[in-house]
């Protein structure tokens, strides 16, 4: 039994497969080729001798539809390529084949020659009175598409027509048409013409021929008809005048105000508002008025279309009529808008009906909240619009959210010392789930950061920081784990503006810290150059040394000299963009070496980001106070040429050297200048940011010096405080130019010059005899040495005797003037201490009132000052004299052995002659 099983059992395994295969056999079909039969694959074939023009009309006379739709669609490049040509061979062919053709051919030709039109291809206006031609021909096309589409490149022809052919060619054809007796299509038409037509022609014509035809349709029975010609009355209106407006026109749009469709009324009250421009102060209280009240009332009773677009210029309509309103129909007006903006919601929860109008209606009021306020005016802003703009910034529906987020910066201006009535609606939008609000948000909330953190004298939005700081740092984090990389860039960006709105230890403990995680650990290129802007921006405007350093040193340590190319990779992003945020002096002290250490990288991906860096970073260098990073530069570059292995690196680092080369002659020098001058105002910046950082740390003393010496701090000079305040304005000024800084040692210096001149005068004159004696004491050692050469000739003995007391006078003398060199240096630290002194004095000055004190202080420095100067011009007068002893010590040895010589040559003659 067993065998047997497993005797059946492989028959019984492929028996399955091959069962399969044979459905997949049946299954398979030959397949066709081709879905063309030889006769048609003849008849779509063309000649390749013929060029584009030939071709084009080869297939619109004997080709099919689709071929013939194909070269009309074609036709703008044709006109492009030989534009005397098509429209000498093609164009006409093309009419030929319009008539009688379906509505696909119909569509194709009209959008070509509307692109024509809108491109400006046709130079000569009997090209452009040939298209005229055929649209007019088939302007009354039976299907109401293909019409429509001929009506769009009419009213474009228009504008490129001369007016000879517009009247002669268009109106009179227009007169026929405008009668009862055409079909309403043919009438709208006429409308649409008649509205285009106005603004050609001056206002006499208008007046004569243009105006009567506007009027009659204006009574025409199809109230499509009336609406269509009553939104045209404005540019009719405009081409007319203001008096002819007045009136003939304005009766007939308030006949049509009270029309019995409601399109017509819309259409008319639009016209109306749009017109407001035009009228005076009687029209708009007699006419206006009393017509904006009735649709008010019966907007809010009975239609929301009309509510729709009366929300949509509300706004403008108020402030228009401010000046001749009442003050109960001012009230009323505000009343209609709270009104609207709870339009379809139910009373208990903010639950809406789900209506397209209704929520229409809330975004139109979003959009039209900036007007209000400034129509009921901020002092009035809590008590009648708050409920509403609380309401709007948290409604069910997004797109009201979004809306009132759009329009929240310019409501926060507008209410200026009052912005804190709305930090709750602010935080609400900042904490929205939806994406789409804080994307409306972000547009502009720099500038809604500058009016809420600018306070002024309100100080209530101190305490109210945290929750705003919580709220930024929310949406942020909302936004970073999201998938909209492009809204998370755009927040990064606009939150630099925090650097100069936050105080420093605020941003440095918040936003800092997530800046730089964001930088380390976000893999969207785009968001971590947004990063890397927003933290050297960060990093530019602190004011606490300190805390510069640590940030700095965080991106040495983390990206620099981190354990991963790809933080290295983001250090050369920081780096390029830091070249664009700090000075050259700045960056060349702190990113510099730290870029060009990365010549030494393993990851060849991170030499050749380093590479293409190159001509940026030779860019910020300037000779001859770069010069030792020029050579470092240099060597970075030769090893990277000599060195390198990787082929993309090579090819790269070849390319920048040619780059480099040429950095200097490419570059024009106005541009060069402008970027000298830039980096000049950057150091500026960046110097006041010092001379702050050092104030307030002097102000800081200040307060403890006086909390110690309370007698002292009410002897304090006004004087004092005005110039501390003047000099902080100063230095806070940030955004604007800044000033020239000047050292305060010199300042002090010149002072102390000024007030002592003449105390130190006699003292330099006393100064002044005595270097006058040395000097002569000097002179008289020199002429005793001098006489003291021996005349006669003397013994060998007597002659080393004397030169051995030379000697020893010579050696007294060098140690003498050894000692006297050391004083300079004596003199030095004295001066370091007498600086140090001085800053002490000038900070005592400027904190106490005791003007004789330092009068006599400044008198003793002044003293001292002018001591020290002799001393240095002593100093300089002892170096000369010590290389004139030197000079005078080798004409002794000189002339000392001379004279031996002389003696032993005597002493050798006198003894010959004795022989």
């Amino acid at each position: 039994m067993l065998p047997g099983r497993m005797a059946l059992s492989p028959a019984g395994v492929l028996c399955g497969p091959l069962e399969e295969l044979q459905e997949l056999a049946f299954i398979e079909r030959p397949i066709r080729r081709s879905v063309k039969t030889a006769e048609e694959i003849d008849q779509l074939t063309v000649d390749e001798d013929l060029n584009d023009i030939e071709r084009a009309v080869y297939l619109l006379s004997v080709g099919q539809e689709v071929q013939r739709v194909s070269v009309i669609s074609n036709l703008p490049s044709l006109v492009r390529q030989n534009p005397a040509e098509t429209f000498r061979r093609v164009v006409p062919k093309v009419r030929e084949v319009l008539n009688g053709a379906g509505a696909e051919i119909q569509l194709a030709a009209a959008a070509s020659f509307l692109t024509i039109l809108q491109d400006d291809i046709i130079l000569i206006h009997t090209h452009t009175y040939s298209i005229l031609k055929i649209v007019l021909l088939h302007l009354n096309h039976r299907d109401t598409v293909v019409s429509n589409a001929w009506l769009e490149t009419l009213l474009l022809a228009i504008n490129t027509l001369p007016k000879e052919t517009i009247k002669q060619e268009v109106l009179n054809p227009l007169l026929h048409q405008s009668q009862l007796f055409h079909a309403p299509q043919a009438r709208l038409a006429s409308c649409r013409i008649l509205g285009k037509v106005a603004c050609k022609f001056d206002s006499y014509i208008v007046k004569k021929e243009l105006l009567p035809l506007a009027r009659s349709l204006c009574q025409d029975p199809e109230f499509e008809v009336r609406a269509c010609m009553c939104r045209q009355l404005e540019s009719i209106a405009r081409a007319t005048g203001v008096d002819d407006t007045r009136t003939e026109l304005l009766p007939d749009l308030v006949e049509l105000a009270g029309d019995e469709d409601s399109s017509v009324r819309l259409a008319a009250f639009d016209t109306i508002i749009n017109l407001m421009e035009m009228m005076d102060s009687d029209d708009q209280l007699h006419v206006v008025i009393p017509l904006v009240m009735a649709v008010c009332e019966a907007s809010l009773q009975e239609d929301e279309a009309i509510m729709a677009s009366l929300s949509f210029q509300f706004g403008k309509l108020c402030n228009e009529l401010a000046g001749s309103l009442l003050d109960e129909q001012k009230s009323h007006l505000l009343q209609t808008f709270k009104e609207m903006c709870t339009t379809g919601l139910q009373t208990d929860g903010n639950q809406t009906d789900s209506n397209n109008e209704s929520t229409l209606i809330r975004c139109n009021c979003c959009y039209n909240l900036p007007a209000m306020v400034v129509f009921a005016d901020t002092a009035h802003f809590l008590s009648e619009l708050y409920p509403s703009f609380s309401s709007l910034c948290s409604d069910p529906e997004v797109c009201v959210r979004r809306s009132a987020a759009a329009s929240f910066h310019q409501v926060v201006k507008l209410l200026g010392s009052k912005v804190q009535l709305v930090h709750k609606e602010l935080l609400c939008l900042l904490q929205d789930d939806a994406l789409e609000v804080l994307d409306a948000l972000m547009t502009h909330v720099e500038e809604t950061l500058e009016a809420v953190l600018s306070r002024g004298e309100n100080q209530t939005l101190d305490n109210k920081f945290p929750d705003l700081m919580a709220g930024l740092l929310l949406a942020e984090q909302k936004i970073g784990r999201s998938l909209r990389w492009r809204l998370h860039e755009k927040l990064l960006q606009r939150y630099s503006c925090l650097a100069r709105l936050l105080p420093g230890e605020l941003l440095h403990q918040s936003f800092s810290p997530r800046i730089f995680i964001i930088l380390t650990t976000n893999k969207v290129l785009p968001v971590q150059k947004a990063a890397a802007r927003t933290f050297c921006t960060f990093l530019r405007y602190n004011r606490k040394q300190e805390q510069r350093q640590e940030m700095m040193g965080r991106l040495i340590q983390d990206l620099a000299q981190g354990r991963s190319y790809w933080h290295r990779l983001r250090f050369l992003d920081v780096c390029e963009t830091a070249t664009e945020i700090f000075s050259r002096k700045y960056f060349n002290k702190h990113f510099l070496i730290p870029a060009l250490e990365l010549v030494h990288d393993p990851v060849a991906n991170v030499r050749y980001k380093l590479c293409q860096l190159l001509p940026r970073l030779r860019s910020s260098l300037r000779l001859p106070a770069d010069k030792q990073l020029l050579q470092k530069l240099d060597f970075c570059v030769q090893k990277l040429l000599c060195k390198e292995k990787d082929k993309d690196v090579v090819a790269m680092i070849r390319k920048t050297v040619l780059e480099l080369d040429k950095l200097d002659l490419s570059e024009p020098f106005h541009k060069r200048q402008e970027r000298d001058l830039l980096d000049q105002k950057k150091e500026k910046e960046e110097t006041l940011l010092l001379e702050m950082e050092q104030l307030e740390r002097q102000q800081n003393e200040g307060k403890l010096n006086s909390d110690k010496h309370p007698e002292r701090k009410s002897t304090s000079s006004s004087y004092g405080k005005e110039m501390r305040k003047a000099k902080l304005s100063r230095s806070r000024s940030l955004t604007s130019q800044p000033t020239t800084s000047k050292p305060v040692t010199s300042d002090r210096s010149l002072k102390v010059k000024e007030l002592s001149s003449g105390s130190a005068s006699g003292k330099a004159s006393m100064l002044t005899s005595k270097d006058d004696s040395l000097r002569t004491a000097h002179f008289s050692m020199g002429a005793q040495s001098a006489s003291s050469m021996p005349v006669l000739i003397r013994s060998n003995t007597t002659s080393l005797l004397d030169r051995a007391s030379t000697l020893d006078q010579r050696d007294h003398r060098t140690s003498t003037l050894e000692q006297r060199d050391h004083r300079p240096n004596t003199l030095d630290y004295r001066t370091v201490n007498m600086d140090h002194r001085n800053n002490i004095m000038d900070h005592r000055t400027s904190t106490l009132d005791q003007r004789d004190h330092r009068t006599s202080t400044l008198d003793q420095r002044d003293h001292r000052t002018s001591t020290l100067e002799q001393r240095d011009h002593r100093t300089s007068t002892l170096d000369q004299r010590s290389k004139t002893m030197d000079r005078g010590c080798g004409m002794k040895e000189g002339q000392s052995r001379k004279l031996s010589i002389n003696r032993k040559s005597n002493s050798f003659s006198v003894q010959s002659g004795r022989d």
